[in-house]
């Protein structure tokens, strides 16, 4: 798909995508005769998981790092170096899970401001 379509099913601007593949979060992508970007289904999948990540407010270099464990895990790389990498992961796991509970803490503080409004506008 050209990058107007996968901004478009993945919710991400064109220059976000652009951007994204600058500095190195998404692989550089086929290119038609014309010079149009061509993504691909992995493509759409990473940058579903870096929206993802973007939600849980790591950096684009938090990001990168997590991506390259990623692409380890799911590669032929030798066992040692896949188990090593899901370890890492493992243990990001919780770092995860804590950003994840400080978002929903967040959530609820602004459910509570906006019952204030409520309240206090009749």
């Amino acid at each position: 798909m050209h990058i107007g379509e996968m901004a478009e099913k993945s919710g991400l601007s064109s220059r976000t995508l652009r951007h994204y593949e600058d500095i190195g979060l998404i692989p550089a992508t086929g290119r038609t005769e014309g010079g149009f970007r061509v993504y691909t289904d992995d493509d759409f999948r990473r940058l579903m998981t870096i929206r993802r990540m973007k939600a849980l407010n790591y950096s684009t270099a938090e990001m990168g790092e997590l991506l390259a464990l990623l692409d380890i895990v799911e590669s032929d790389a030798p066992t040692q170096q896949r188990s090593d990498a899901r370890g890492t992961l493992e243990a990001l796991l919780e770092d995860a899970r804590i950003r994840r509970e400080k978002l929903a803490r967040q959530v609820e503080r602004a459910d509570e401001f906006l019952g204030i409004l409520r309240t206090r506008l009749g």
